[in-house]
């Protein structure tokens, strides 16, 4: 069996919570940047991190040494409403940090495979690890795009294979995701120095909890968990 879970981190509302989510992923660039020079974040869509993004945004960090991924993607141009890279600009990459450069995981190619294997080329001329990594959930228990029952998520969680971005069909009958999607597999959390899962309201905090004590090859958190991924999890009931 892997390690147990991490305690859930409980902050009293949506301010300290956006505070100490942003100060930790900061501090773990921070640290790169000091030992290596260069630092690479990755963070995730949804309307969840933008406060988060937006105070990392104005953090004193020579943010000319950062790289900034996401991840996960869905298969759509920046111009798309849908596009998460579209999010990170508006977000992050402004003010001090609009100094950082922006890797994105999608690319006008002709299928959604062949775009994530140029974007695991890109990330692997980053130096093919993470520094910092922000994570959300779905209420289904889903990180990045590893989505119950999607037929890639085995592969997506297999702690054996090397970082990679892979693409992911849409789900058939209704099921998740509703767009194909590009991703960073579970090999890629497992370099990061640091990662913090953001979050918020009782539903979540419970999908965790039962989440956490499952099978590792089939749900996702339970992956992170048994790959020993340095996982931080912060929570508060309203952002």
């Amino acid at each position: 069996m892997g390690e147990a879970a991490p305690a859930v981190e409980t902050f009293a509302d949506g301010a300290a919570w956006a505070d100490a989510c942003a100060a930790r992923l900061t501090d773990a660039l921070a640290a790169s940047i000091e030992t290596g020079g260069k630092a690479v974040f990755a963070g995730s869509g949804g309307s969840t991190p933008a406060p988060i993004y937006r105070r990392m945004a104005q953090t004193n960090l020579d943010w000319s040494r950062v790289a900034v991924t996401l991840i996960d993607e869905r298969y759509v141009p920046e111009s798309s409403p849908d596009s998460n890279a579209a999010l990170l600009k508006r977000t992050l990459l402004t003010g001090p940090a609009a100094a950082a450069r922006l890797v994105p995981l999608y690319h006008p190619a002709v299928t959604v495979d062949r775009a994530a294997a140029l974007a695991a080329h890109a990330l692997a001329a980053e130096g093919g690890k993470l520094d910092a990594v922000l994570l959300g959930m779905g209420e289904d228990g889903h990180i990045c795009s590893m989505f119950p029952d999607s037929p890639t998520l085995k592969t997506l969680l297999s702690p054996a294979l090397r970082p990679t971005v892979l693409g992911v069909p849409h789900g058939r009958d209704g099921a998740a995701p509703g767009l194909e999607r590009l991703t960073i597999n579970l090999p890629y959390l497992m370099t990061a120095r640091r990662v913090v899962l953001a979050l918020t309201g009782a539903a979540k905090r419970a999908v965790f909890e039962r989440e956490a004590a499952g099978d590792p090859a089939v749900q996702p958190i339970a992956a992170l968990i048994s790959a020993n991924v340095p996982l931080d999890v912060l929570w508060t009931e309203k952002a």
